[in-house]
């Protein structure tokens, strides 16, 4: 913007007019350099006219009137701005993303009355500039006490190894479910988008002890895994060998009983012809029983009341039966 005594001073060296004329031409030419603003893309303009709000404006280029009669504010609505809990990331815009004492904020007592050191995200949105800027005073502020407050309130309903380990995500989930509501109930103008761990730490003087139970877990964890990995294995091998027992079980058993009915159905055969015809039926199993066992002896002696000594009898060998005429 061009200084006004310095655009008079040009005017009465040039043209040769009255100073009331001059003055009124300096008036007219920063009065149209200060009616026209611009509001950068990802924001909106508040328009206030004496102080009060009259108008919300989009981004682009936009008339209003000059010499203090209308402020306009600047609102980011359309960028994703985040609060950063127990550390801070260099370079930061929002002046309400870092706090006063980050070493503090991560200082908590979980529900075991055991200390952990918690750093956290908190990523939101101006929904509403309007409530933003006039209904709550200093609405960053607000919002980083109310974020840390829920967050100590459920990591302190929690075990230090919950929310280290497996209870991470229900945290994160309750943390933002319950800033979102009080967020609404105080209008701050907001929409909270997302609650993010980073990182969860005991303490530093036991971090090494925390560290040692942490391996003693994992190689409990390990030799459980392992256990079970060889139970699986051995336990479907031993239930397949105890099937395969089994149907060789009921395979022999199937075998015996057949094998035993048909010698009840061949002795029931023999009983009838036996009764039909003793003598013939004993003597026909006297010469097959002769004709079973003889061949199965290495010597056969034939004992005979009239022979007065003992005969031995050849086995009848194959080559005998050749030799035979």
């Amino acid at each position: 913007m061009n200084d006004p005594s310095t655009l008079f001073e040009r005017l009465t060296a040039v043209l040769p007019l009255s100073p009331k004329i001059l003055l009124l031409a300096v008036l007219l030419l920063t009065g149209a350099n200060m009616s026209f603003y611009t509001i950068p893309a990802e924001s909106e303009g508040i328009v206030l006219r004496f102080g009060r709000y009259i108008d919300k404006v989009p981004s682009g280029l936009h008339a209003k009137l000059p010499f203090g009669v209308d402020n306009v504010i600047e609102v980011p609505t359309q960028r994703q701005q985040k609060l950063e809990f127990g550390f801070a990331t260099p370079g930061y815009t929002n002046p309400d993303q870092i706090g006063s004492d980050p070493a503090l904020e991560k200082s908590m007592v979980t529900g075991d009355l055991n200390s952990a050191l918690v750093e956290w995200i908190v990523q939101y949105r101006i929904t509403d500039p309007e409530k933003y800027l006039f209904d709550v005073r200093d609405p960053g502020i607000t919002l980083r006490d109310i974020s840390e407050a829920v967050m100590r309130e459920v990591v302190g309903d929690r075990t230090v190894d919950e929310i280290i380990t497996i209870g991470r995500q229900e945290i994160e989930d309750s943390v933002l479910i319950r800033t979102r509501e009080l967020a609404q109930r105080y209008q701050l103008g907001v929409t909270v988008n997302q609650v993010q761990l980073k990182n969860v730490n005991p303490p530093v003087p036991v971090q090494p002890s925390f560290n040692e139970v942490n391996r003693a877990q994992q190689d409990r964890e390990n030799v459980i895994n392992i256990a079970n990995g060889e139970y699986n294995k051995a336990v479907p091998r031993a239930r397949g060998e105890a099937d395969q027992n089994i149907r060789a079980a009921e395979g022999y058993r199937f075998k015996r009983i057949n094998e035993a009915e048909g010698d009840a159905y061949a002795f029931t055969q023999v009983l009838e012809q036996y009764v039909k015809a003793p003598d013939v039926t004993r003597a026909r199993i006297y010469l097959e029983t002769l004709g079973d066992v003889l061949p199965q002896a290495r010597q056969q002696i034939i004992v005979d009341d009239s022979v007065q000594q003992i005969m031995p009898m050849l086995p009848m060998t194959s080559k005998l039966l050749e030799a035979a005429p």
